[in-house]
């Protein structure tokens, strides 16, 4: 008797192992099928192949629980119509940059860059250990978006010139492709700023429709030509000094996802926004060189006077945006709490250190 219960319990053990399993498997194969828009081009180095290593990851990280097919600029829909795709549902993700939407909300632009502010380094700090995230997410939530940092493209350069830049009054009439508050500056400036997505870049600035552009460095800015539309190249990149770019959810879509797939797709996120930086920092030397020895192309810094004037006008575009509504208000003094505690170990840790290093 006592052989029979033994083989009866075992058996009812086997049964529910079994019952586990089987649940456990179902999970598994439970599959949720999302579309990610990007503002890139399709497979454009850093950028697009950025969103596709993202969709990747979260196939991956999630064992196929979520499979992302990813859709370049234009493929579904345009590249200034990313945030309404995805708040509408027509798509479940998207890949892009917050000062896209400043129509949105101002407050939108202190997401991605401002002029003269935080480098990679530090916005990675305010948003994930400063409160960033937290005051971006809650930006967001009212257009049903979750919002996550997924790439950075560390310091982007001054931009691409047909003219010499030789003082401030040569920003009078230059009509620029700039977005965000940095077109802010260009135009306070005398400028006159352009936004296009990054496919109509070459073409306009070889017609003539604008004299000048800015896109990102040495690796993207090769893959594009422009140096076969202009001439001069200018840094550093006042206007970008530290680009974050954006993955946001569906905020119906990430809600329908278990915890841990959550979990997953926004963790995958964070593991872009490290590695994109650091391909950016592999791959912009080396696109340099190449700019400089194979294309001679005219490396020039901007004078140190029309700088200074940049600088100026960043601060009130800045202060001025940050008046706007109170929101931008809260945002703002954020940002400008976490930079200014920023600086000073800034100056005696990575600014100390690089001048050390390359005095020899």
């Amino acid at each position: 008797m006592q052989r029979r219960d033994f083989i009866k319990t075992i058996g009812a053990g086997s049964l529910a192992f079994g019952a586990c399993v089987a649940k456990a498997q179902t999970a598994q194969t439970a599959e949720h099928t999302w579309k990610m828009v990007t503002t890139w081009p399709t497979n454009f180095p850093g950028l697009g192949t950025g969103a596709n290593k993202l969709a990747e990851l979260i196939g991956e990280m999630s064992g196929g629980r979520i499979k992302v097919k990813v859709y370049g600029e234009n493929e579904l829909v345009p590249a200034f119509e990313v945030f309404d795709a995805v708040a509408q549902g027509t798509a479940e993700m998207g890949h892009c940059a917050a000062y896209y939407w400043k129509g949105k909300s101002e407050a939108a632009q202190f997401f991605s860059t401002v002029p003269f502010g935080m480098t990679a380094r530090e916005m990675s700090g305010w948003l994930y250990h400063g409160g960033g995230l937290k005051l971006w997410t809650e930006l967001y939530a009212p257009f049903g978006l979750v919002p996550a940092p997924a790439g950075n493209t560390g310091v982007q350069m001054g931009g691409w010139f047909n003219k010499e830049i030789k003082s401030v009054a040569d920003l009078s009439g230059l009509k620029m492709r700039i977005p965000g508050l940095g077109g802010e500056v260009l135009k306070r400036a005398g400028g006159t700023p352009v936004n296009l997505p990054g496919s109509e870049i070459f073409t306009a600035l070889q017609s003539g429709a604008i004299d000048a552009t800015e896109w990102v460095g040495p690796y993207n800015d090769l893959a594009f030509g422009l140096y076969k539309a202009a001439k001069y190249y200018y840094y550093p990149g006042f206007h970008e000094p530290g680009t974050a770019l954006e993955a946001i959810v569906n905020m119906a879509a990430f809600e329908a996802l278990s915890t841990d797939l959550q979990s997953i797709v926004l963790n995958a996120c964070k593991v872009m926004n490290q590695d994109m930086l650091a391909e950016y920092t592999a791959r912009n030397p080396v696109a340099l060189q190449t700019l400089l020895e194979k294309h001679a192309v005219d490396l020039r810094p901007y004078p140190e006077d029309v700088i200074a004037k940049l600088r100026q006008i960043a601060e009130e575009v800045v202060s001025e945006i940050a008046q706007k509504d109170e929101f931008s208000h809260k945002v703002f003094a954020s940002y400008k709490k976490f930079l200014q505690q920023s600086q000073q170990w800034s100056g005696i840790s990575e600014l100390a250190y690089l001048q050390a290093r390359d005095l020899g």
